[in-house]
Order: structure tokens, then sequence, then C-alpha cells
């Protein structure tokens, strides 16, 4: 089993935050990168997910700075499985590569783009895709700016990837695209960048304090044009006004947008907010968008939401036949969302509200006779124990008795006579 400890005896080093350097510099060499491979292939033989998730998570990501959290595997399903098994797909913002794992393991002979910005992750993503043996492209730099600081190339060969420097960012489209950006993120959001292809169409560019529909909108221009694109949003980007609302307005104008998917709170493991999965499509025919709240669609584990198998078969179920399902889904005309301003906040759409059990008035009515019944018996025990008390002036004996009269008589119980201290109080 690949523990922190093991992945790190493995790298040969004594501290986790050492990991990355130095597997940057084995990777480098053909001959070292490939024994470690075979190290790692003697403990774990499973390719269909990411070894380094929980571990890199946990050791290097950074959550309060550069917003990174890694998707967990329920997540990953839902998000990979809305899009169809295609021969090319890209992955921006890869983080080690979880997402592009699960669109491996759905075809292995796919090629793979990947950019990622994190110079601690970049080293483990290389690692995940060449001990797969896939052809890839992978920029290690900034998904807006598009400033890289290398491009690395991985070609499939007999065992495991070749991996080699290449200079240029070759102008590649994809079937598919699927993100998990970080969460409103700040972005040099200079006006020259309307200027661009993948953001002159919207006329504004996302605000500067949050990057969410810049990374979108650099998803959306990856993609081929028979194309679909999933990605893991907060929810702000459904309702949110000023630019954020003329991009959505913009997205729906074109039909680009065909569902809409909110995901349960507390699933990641650094940040308890909801998010919702927007699937989106090029050249798309229905003229409606697919609602689904799947915010319940959930096991309690720990601290977290856990998606099991069977919450992930039920989204993709109703997303696959685009079937309504009372206060779970419903498919939106285009115009209803236009009514509603372009508002996509998923509660606008799905109802739901599950009105509680009507109790019969006989239950009430004996419920209530019942606690009638322990408020007596509970008040004549306290009237009782007051009976018992004794106080050191007569004033305060006086308002002892007098509270325990107002108890006995308030139910109907009265002394037979007026009992002495430390004599036994006989009731009528």
């Amino acid at each position: 089993m690949l523990t922190i400890e093991k992945i790190n005896e493995l790298i040969d080093v004594e501290e986790s935050f050492h990991a990355s350097y130095k597997l940057t510099e084995i990777l480098k060499d053909k001959n070292d990168r490939e024994l470690l491979f075979r190290k790692f292939l003697e403990i774990e033989t499973d390719f269909s997910f990411d070894w380094f998730t929980e571990y890199f998570q946990a050791e290097h990501s950074d959550r309060k700075g550069k917003k990174q959290d890694f998707t967990p595997d329920g997540i990953i399903q839902v998000a990979s499985g809305v899009l169809d098994q295609t021969s090319s797909n890209a992955d921006i913002c890869a983080g080690t590569g979880g997402l592009t794992i699960k669109r491996y393991s759905e075809n292995k002979d796919a090629s793979f783009y990947c950019e990622e910005f994190s110079d601690r992750a970049m080293p483990f993503l290389l690692f995940n895709l060449a001990i797969r043996n896939v052809d890839a492209i992978v920029c290690h730099g900034d998904s807006l700016t598009r400033e890289f600081k290398a491009i690395y190339q991985l070609s499939k060969s007999s065992e495991f990837s070749e991996i080699k420097i290449i200079n240029e960012l070759p102008n590649i489209k994809n079937q598919t695209v699927i993100m998990n950006p970080p969460y409103s993120m700040p972005w040099d959001a200079k006006k020259e960048r309307l200027e661009e292809d993948r953001f002159k169409r919207y006329e504004v560019l996302a605000p500067k304090s949050k990057s969410d529909y810049a990374f979108l909108l650099q998803g959306l221009h990856s993609l081929e044009e028979n194309g679909t694109m999933s990605i893991i949003l907060p929810h702000g980007v459904l309702f949110r006004g000023s630019s954020e609302e003329k991009i959505r307005r913009k997205l729906i104008e074109f039909n680009y947008l065909d569902a809409v998917i909110g995901l349960p709170a507390k699933a990641f493991i650094a940040t308890d907010i909801p998010t919702v999965l927007l699937v989106f499509k090029k050249n798309r025919v229905n003229q409606d968008i697919l609602f689904i709240d799947a915010s319940k669609e959930c096991i309690k584990r720990g601290s977290n939401n856990v998606l099991e198998g069977k919450h992930v078969d039920r989204i993709l179920e109703i997303f696959k036949n685009r079937s309504d399902q009372d206060r779970f889904s419903k498919k939106i005309s285009l115009s209803e969302i236009q009514e509603n301003e372009f508002n996509l906040n998923i509660p606008r759409y799905i109802d739901t509200f599950e009105p509680e059990e009507v109790i019969p008035l006989g239950d009430i009515l004996n419920e209530m006779k019942e606690i009638d019944i322990q408020i007596r018996a509970n008040e004549l025990s306290l009237a009782g124990m007051l009976s018992d008390l004794v106080s050191k002036s007569s004033a305060g004996q006086k308002e002892i008795d007098d509270m325990a009269a107002y108890f006995y008589s308030k139910n109907g119980v009265f002394p037979k006579k007026k009992a002495a201290r430390g004599e036994q109080l006989s009731l009528l």
C-alpha cells in the first residue's frame, strides 16, 4: 500500500516537502525514472486512480494561498461520466492528474493535454502520465496568462512514456475537456486580453477578484467544435452579477450550456463550500438545460460528504436520459431562464421542499395528555422536595411553604394539615 511513508521511502526522502524536488531530478534521467517506476509497480499496479491525491493534499497543497483542492473520487466519476469516451482529452489545472487518470482508464489509447501551475504538483503529474505510458503534452505554467515555464512531450514507448522538453506549444483542440480549477482566485484581467480569441466573443472579462469564468472560457477555447466540457466551480458562478452575469448570458445565448449539476457541500478535503458541475457542448441541438440537484447524494464519512457508486450511478443515469425526476432533476427551457434574467441558481428551478408528514389529531391529543401527566408528576415531585426544605428564617420558610402550596393546589392536592419541620406531610 502506498502510504505517505512508503512514497517517501521510494522517492528516497525523509520529509515529504523534499519529494517534489527529488522527483523532478529523478524524472530527468530515463534510467532513474524507469527504475523508480518499477519500484512503485512492485507495490501498486492499479492504474485507474491517482496514487498521490491524499499524499499531495495532505503534504503539499495550498488551499489558502493557491486555492488548491484535489478532486474526490466520486466527483471525478461524475465529471468524467458526463463526457463521452473520446480519443483526446484536455485537463486544465490538472494537479497531480486525478481527472486525467479517470479519462485514461476509460480509453488507454487516447492522447492527453494537461496544464498545471504548481511547481510541486508538476513532477507528480509527469510521473503519473509517464508510468502509464501515454501520449501527452504537459504545460507547466499559468493557464490564464499563457506564460509557461516548460512544455513537455510524452511519447508512448514499449513500457513507459518518453519525456522531452519542446520549445513551442502545439495548437491543440480536444474532443473533451475536464476541469477543476482553483476557485475564485484573483487573476491578471488586463483589458488587452479582450482581444484574445478565447475572450473576444463575450465582450467582458471575468472580474480581477474571481477567475472562475476566465478558466471556464479557457477550457471552452480548448474544445473542438463538437466537443464537450465538464467543469467544477463554486455555486457563485450561477448567480453572481456584473461581468460574470454578462458572460453567463452569452454562454446561454450561444446555447453552450447543457447541464447544471449541484454537488454536496463538504465533499472536498480542504473546503466546505458546495460546488457545481457545469457541462458545456459546442454545436448543441437541445434548446433546454438540464438541472440536477445532487446536493444530498452522499453519505457522511468523518467530517466529509462522500459520493458513493449508487449516488454516481443515479446522477449519470438522469444526465444521460435527460429525464425529469421530482425534487431531483428538471429540464428548463432557455426562455424560462431568460425570464429569470439568466440566473442559474438551482432552487429557482428545482423545488426540493418535502412537506412534513401530517400527524393524526388523535395522536397529537394523546401526546398532549402524556405531556400533561408528566408535567403534573414533575410539579408534585418539586412540591414534595420544597416541603422537605427548612429555612433559617421565618420569611424564607414562608416563601418555601407558599411555593409548595402553589404546586399542590395547582394540581388539586391539598395538605391535610400544615406539616411541622421534619414531619412527613400527609396529603388528601
